[in-house]
């Protein structure tokens, strides 16, 4: 299998991270894999093909991640036709770019919908993952498995709803690690003013009820085509407990990953969003859980891989790879 991961760009990316290990994997699974930046794609002049100037991941026996991560970077860029690709996974995160590249966010869907369109398979699916970059896709599922929500760039709107459900959760729509997420115990709250004022600087903000157990953390749990991510009878799920004062989980932010035992409230919520995500190309994604209710669904570039390896000393990233190879009939 002929594989590119598209990344904001190659020099930024970290070798603890998701999108390494997948690479890893697919490397270590006999495949071609390539790295792709956001800004190393080239139309081409005559022939209309997609060609990137790409740098090749090939693993050694004797790599770490680093040293992995590392002699990609160091490569001198080779230039490949994407056409030819068998698969391309978008790894980048659009919100990255949005305030200092604001050319580069749209451009991993754009790119993943043209060569979608020339027969490459591409994961997540690009006209889906337009929509599900919102913190909006979620409200496209059943009710029973999320909490009441407004989306709003509407201060007084904002207090009406904290009058009426109480205590609650805003954030950016489009947002990600954690950034502007606050707490609002009622319509009482003394900062509720700046707090909303810093989320609707990113754009809308999203409200949502907050779940009763949040102060405890949330729960990550990997989805692969609708179904729990697993391997050799281990989940790719974790719990992230918040540290210190802080009510945010995220691991960016502090949060510690512990182990979580699936139980039937997590199957449920997984039943209940499997034959969407399915229908949407929703190949790989995380959700976040708070008790039977889901708060966030992560699609574009969902990352925790390194907490699963290490809490489980397992690594799924094969299975991963061993889907795509489904997907698009290609072996090693």
């Amino acid at each position: 299998m002929r594989l590119a991961f598209f990344v904001n760009d190659v020099v930024t990316e970290v070798d603890e991270y998701t999108t390494t290990r997948l690479a890893r994997a697919a490397a270590q699974g006999g495949h071609e894999v390539w790295y792709v930046g956001v800004g190393d794609v080239e139309l081409g002049e005559s022939d209309g093909q997609l060609v990137a100037r790409a740098h090749a991941a090939e693993f050694d026996k004797d790599d770490t991640l680093e040293s992995f991560l590392e002699r990609i970077k160091e490569r001198d860029a080779e230039r490949i036709v994407m056409d030819d690709l068998d698969a391309l996974f978008l790894r980048n995160e659009s919100i990255d770019d949005l305030q200092e590249r604001p050319w580069a966010s749209p451009l991993g869907v754009v790119v993943g919908q043209m060569l979608k369109a020339r027969g490459v398979t591409v994961a997540n699916d690009p006209m889906s993952l337009v929509r599900a970059t919102s913190k909006l896709y979620l409200e496209e599922f059943p009710e029973k498995i999320r909490p009441r929500s407004l989306v709003t760039r509407d201060p007084e709107a904002i207090k009406r709803f904290v009058g009426k459900v109480g205590h609650s959760v805003v954030k950016p729509l489009y947002g990600a690690r954690g950034r502007n997420v606050f707490m609002i115990e009622d319509e009482g709250e003394a900062n509720l003013a700046q707090m909303t004022e810093a989320v609707l600087q990113d754009g809308y903000a999203i409200v949502q009820e907050f779940v009763d157990g949040g102060e405890d953390g949330d729960a990550r749990i990997f989805l692969l085509e609708g179904q729990i991510l697993e391997r050799d009878g281990k989940m790719a799920a974790f719990r992230r407990v918040p540290t210190g004062n802080d009510p945010r989980a995220n691991i960016s932010v502090g949060g510690r990953p512990v182990p979580l035992e699936i139980g039937d409230v997590e199957r449920g919520i997984v039943e209940a969003m499997s034959k969407k995500l399915v229908t949407d190309g929703m190949y790989f994604v995380g959700i976040d859980v708070i008790g039977d209710k889901v708060v966030e669904i992560n699609a574009e570039s969902p990352g925790g891989m390194q907490s699963v390896e290490r809490l489980y000393e397992i690594d799924v990233c094969p299975t991963v790879i061993e889907g795509l190879e489904r997907r698009t009939g290609s072996k090693s």
